[in-house]
């Protein structure tokens, strides 16, 4: 496979709500959520938890210090933006990072740039300001539906996910395949969510929220997460290739994943959770 063509997807974080590292999570992760996808030349991020702290590290360390990518948001809630401030690239002006968010364009009171520059980098939450990172950003605000065209054959289609203060999954796609991304959105209880069988028809790889067993749901019901047993159900209603659990709840060691790992495999063959820092080459 050439450099042009290569489409990849890395997990920097697989962590739901708050980091737990500790040696208890070492095997699938601690780190919040972070994804990293290469189509070709071109870097795409969705998520910005405490994973992408040491995606920065890397690009620091073995690239040429700034980053050109488009990094989308599937929501503004803490554990998918916190590591924001820690990205090193975002302090290099050269650096040029176009943030996407789409679930608050109906909402007249914030914004992203608002969420990120009034909220997250500001006293007394935070003592670095936004100031910091402007000259390497700029905020773009979508309707969810919005598709994006980043040229050399890379499409990104939204759709609506089911989650308090709303949230959107992704469809990348490039080079006659797709990678859907479907965290954070919980299930229905009479119907399969349309929205997200048609983000991941037919895909390669399929990203879907796990955070609970089927047993542990009821206690959690309407807090936005879903079950691996109905990750399996979208990926054979969508056809999807392979799927990953993602979203692990922190009360989930490795010993639990373990057990869960096996359960899915039972049931359907190419069913896994997402383990931090792996690489899934199309």
């Amino acid at each position: 496979m050439s450099e042009s063509t290569l489409f990849k997807l890395k997990f920097w974080g697989t962590r739901g709500s708050i980091p737990c590292p500790g040696p208890d999570t070492v095997k699938y992760g601690g780190n919040t959520t972070c994804f990293e996808i290469t189509c070709g030349s071109k870097r795409v991020l969705i998520d910005a938890g405490t994973g992408i702290r040491m995606l920065g590290k890397k690009i620091m360390i073995e690239e040429e210090n700034f980053l050109d990518a488009d990094l989308f948001f599937t929501h503004t809630h803490m554990d998918h933006i916190q590591g924001l401030p820690f990205f090193a690239p975002l302090y290099n002006p050269s650096s040029d990072v176009r943030l996407h968010a789409g679930h608050l364009s109906t909402n007249d009171d914030y914004d992203l740039s608002g969420i990120i520059g009034t909220m997250l980098m500001k006293d007394p939450v935070f003592p670095v300001p936004s100031s910091l990172i402007e000259k390497a950003c700029s905020y773009s605000d979508y309707f969810v539906g919005h598709v994006f065209e980043l040229g050399d054959g890379i499409v990104i289609r939204t759709g609506k996910l089911n989650h308090p203060n709303g949230a959107c999954g992704y469809r990348i796609e490039f080079q006659g395949k797709a990678i859907a991304i479907c965290t954070d959105t919980e299930h229905y209880d009479d119907r399969i969510d349309e929205n997200v069988v048609a983000l991941a028809k037919d895909a390669e790889v399929m990203v879907y929220d796990s955070a609970y067993t089927d047993e542990e749901y009821p206690k959690f019901k309407g807090w936005g997460h879903s079950t691996w047993q109905e990750a399996i159900k979208v990926a054979e209603a969508a056809g999807v290739k392979q799927t990953f659990l993602f979203h692990h709840d922190p009360s989930h060691n490795d010993e639990k994943m373990d057990q869960i790992a096996q359960e899915a495999a039972k049931k359907k063959k190419g069913v896994r959770p997402a383990v931090e820092g792996e690489e899934i080459i199309l």
